[in-house]
C-alpha cells in the first residue's frame, strides 16, 4: 500500500490513528490485527515516525515471504561459512533496526523456531547470528501485525503463548473497509485523482450516481488494496477528463463470456428485449425498479436456497461478501443460515 493511502474521516477510522498516536510514545511491542489490504504497515509508520525512534531506521520484513531457514538469517543475520553458500557475514534486520523499530508483517506464518528467538529477543534484548557464537545487543521496538486470530495460532500449537503474551503489550485492531462507509467514496476519488495525475488527465470528471452505487454497495473483502485497484483500472480503462466514469469493473476476472446474453443469437437478445417491453409499462420510476428488481431476486435466491446465504451468493453469480452487503443494503439480514 502507499504512503498516502492513510486518510478517511470515519470514527472507526479515526479511533484507530487516535490509538496508534498514542501507544507511538510508549517503548513497547506493539502487535496490529487486520484483513488484507487494511493499511498494517502504515499503522507501523505512524507508531514508528511519532515516537522517540522518529530520526532512526525503521525495517520492514514480511514472514510470509522466506522460508524458515532464510527467515532466521533475515531477521538475525549469518556468519560467513554457517552454511553452504554463506560466503560473508550478514546483517540481519535486528542488526540494521538497531535504535529503531523492526516491523514484522504476517508474523503468524514464523516457524516456531524463529518464534522462539523473538522471545529472546524480547526478553533479553539478545540474541545471535545464525552459525555465530557472539551475543548481540538488540536495541530495537518491534512492531509485528497478522490477518489471522493469534489466539486460534496458539491453540492450534502454531504460535507460542509466551511470545503472543510479550508481543500484545497492546493490540491495534484496524476496521475492514465495509465498517468504514464514510471513507469508501473519499478513497476512491483519492485514487481516482491520483491516476489521473499519473496519466497526464487534467482532472476528474467524478463517478456517476450508478458508479458510486457500486462502490457503496460492493463489500470489498480485498478492503483499501482491492479499491484502489479497482478505481485505478476504471480511470485507466475510461481514459477521458470530461466525462464522468459511468460503471466500475468489480470483478476483473469474470470472463465476458460467460455472460449469457453475450452468448445468445442476435435474434434472441432482441426478442427478449421485446418481451421486457412488453411487461414493463411506462412511465416508471427507473431507480425504484431496478431496486425492486435486486430486491426480489435476492429472495428469490434465498428461498432456493432455502435461505443458505452461500448457496444464494451462488445462484447470482456473486461472491459472498457481495450477497452479504446486498443483503444490508435491502435491509433483508435476518436469521439466515450463513
Amino acid at each position: 500500500m502507499r504512503k498516502d493511502c492513510l486518510i478517511g474521516e470515519s470514527d472507526a477510522f479515526l479511533s484507530t490513528l487516535d490509538h496508534a498516536s498514542q501507544l507511538a510514545t510508549i517503548d513497547r511491542p506493539i502487535l496490529i490485527l487486520g484483513e488484507r489490504g487494511t493499511g498494517k504497515e502504515l499503522i507501523a509508520q505512524r507508531l514508528h515516525f511519532l515516537s522517540k525512534r522518529w530520526d532512526e531506521p525503521l525495517v520492514s520484513l514480511n514472514c510470509a515471504a522466506l522460508s524458515s531457514g532464510t527467515l532466521d538469517s533475515e531477521l538475525f543475520g549469518h556468519d560467513a561459512g554457517s552454511f553452504t553458500g554463506a560466503k560473508q557475514r550478514h546483517q540481519g534486520r535486528f542488526e540494521r533496526a538497531n535504535g529503531g523499530s523492526l516491523f514484522l508483517d504476517e508474523l503468524g506464518t514464523a516457524p516456531l523456531t524463529v518464534q522462539e528467538k523473538l522471545l529472546r529477543v524480547i526478553e533479553y534484548g539478545e540474541y545471535e547470528r545464525v552459525g555465530g557464537s557472539h551475543t548481540l545487543k538488540a536495541d530495537v521496538r518491534l512492531i509485528c501485525a497478522t490477518n489471522q486470530n493469534p489466539q486460534d495460532l496458539v491453540v492450534e500449537k502454531k504460535f507460542r503463548a509466551d511470545l503472543l503474551d510479550r508481543l500484545s503489550f497492546d493490540v491495534i485492531h484496524l476496521p475492514p473497509l465495509r465498517y468504514r462507509e464514510q471513507d469508501v467514496l473519499l478513497l476512491a476519488e483519492h485514487f481516482a485523482i491520483k491516476m489521473c495525475q499519473e496519466m497526464n488527465l487534467r482532472y476528474f470528471a467524478g463517478f456517476s450516481y450508478y458508479a458510486q452505487q457500486q462502490i457503496l454497495d460492493y463489500d470489498w473483502p480485498g478492503n483499501v488494496r482491492e479499491l484502489r485497484n479497482c478505481i485505478e483500472r476504471a480511470v485507466f480503462k475510461h481514459n477521458h477528463e470530461e466525462a464522468q466514469i459511468e460503471s466500475i469493473q468489480l470483478n476483473p476476472f469474470l470472463s465476458p463470456w460467460e455472460d449469457s446474453q453475450l452468448t445468445s443469437s442476435p435474434s434472441a437478445i432482441l426478442n427478449a428485449q421485446k418481451r421486457e417491453e412488453q411487461a414493463i409499462s411506462l412511465p416508471l420510476n427507473l431507480k425504484q425498479f431496478q431496486i425492486e428488481q435486486e430486491k426480489a431476486l435476492l429472495e428469490q435466491a434465498l428461498l432456493k436456497s432455502q435461505h443458505h446465504q452461500r448457496k444464494a451468493a451462488e445462484e447470482l453469480g456473486i461472491t459472498y461478501h457481495q450477497f452479504r452487503g446486498l443483503l444490508k443494503k435491502h435491509q433483508l439480514l435476518t436469521t439466515i443460515k450463513g
